[in-house]
């Protein structure tokens, strides 16, 4: 009898660790942005010339981390803050990164976002150093980039717009007119689907994701009386081309940057660089 009570004692523990294990709650999946690793420097605008606040990426402990997101609503709860702080480092509205990250990643549980924690569809693209899987979409088996945290995915999203000439232009609208900025994404090639821009706002608008937009746009964040503060066409973020005989030494000395900054900001894991390849610099270290 008391070795039947005991295996049944020994049964409940594993029943109870296996449901603990498959369950996450949205509290859980938000003390996972705590972990601090990076910390990074929000701007406000050029007229009040003063420095906000300060945030921390989670760190990368190198093992993959998928969050348990069941609904719309709980993916907005999740990512909202991250969305703002990025808001207010980058300038790109918290409304338009939170409808692509929704958008693209199926609110967290499409197929891309589960085995990479990829939220916005960014694909390899020449120089990337990070980790990568194949997914089918305009074609089969196309290679696409992978995060350990999907906050990681957030990060490279703001680098991603803010690092590449083709999409400087948004950085002259106002961070808090949604639908140009929607259209416009559309408009740089951001994607295919002719609807894009539409699929962003119904989402912006169902959800009233636009808040988010307010709550930052009033306090001053990348803003200007006169003209909103392009975070990507001005001095801070600029794109180097590598070229023949560059080495990432060189390149630091040239842009008065550390090497290991150049290897945070472009996720390298290694000082490996190729012709060709376009590396994000800062050429004021506001991180």
């Amino acid at each position: 009898m008391t070795r039947q009570i005991g295996l049944l004692f020994l049964l409940g523990i594993v029943l109870i660790g296996c449901k603990t294990k498959r369950t996450v709650s949205n509290n859980n999946n938000r003390e996972n942005y705590a972990s601090s690793s990076e910390t990074v420097t929000v701007v406000k605008s050029k007229s009040t010339h003063e420095v906000g606040d300060s945030y921390t990426m989670p760190k990368d402990t190198g093992k993959f981390v998928r969050l348990a997101i069941e609904s719309p609503q709980e993916y907005i709860e999740v990512f909202s803050e991250i969305a703002q702080l990025e808001m207010k480092a980058y300038g790109i509205p918290a409304s338009i990164t939170l409808a692509q990250g929704l958008l693209e990643s199926g609110f967290g549980k499409g197929a891309l976002a589960l085995k990479t924690n990829n939220h916005f569809g960014i694909k390899c693209h020449t120089g990337w150093q990070g980790e990568y899987d194949f997914h089918d979409d305009d074609e089969k088996g196309e290679c696409f980039r992978k995060y350990n945290h999907p906050m990681y995915s957030y990060r490279d999203h703001s680098i991603f717009l803010s690092g590449r000439s083709r999409y400087a232009f948004l950085f002259d609208l106002p961070n808090d007119d949604y639908k140009a900025w929607a259209k416009g994404l559309r408009k740089a090639g951001y994607a295919t689907d002719r609807h894009y821009p539409q699929k962003l706002i119904g989402l912006i608008e169902r959800y009233q994701l636009h808040k988010f937009d307010e709550a930052v746009a009033t306090k001053g964040y990348g803003r200007s009386p006169q003209k909103n503060v392009v975070m990507a066409s001005s001095p801070l973020v600029s794109t180097h081309t590598v070229k023949q005989g560059d080495t990432l030494y060189s390149i630091s000395k040239r842009y008065s940057v550390s090497v290991d900054d150049l290897m945070r900001w472009n996720y390298m894991y290694d000082s490996h660089i190729s012709v060709g390849q376009e590396l994000t610099v800062k050429t004021q270290n506001f991180n």
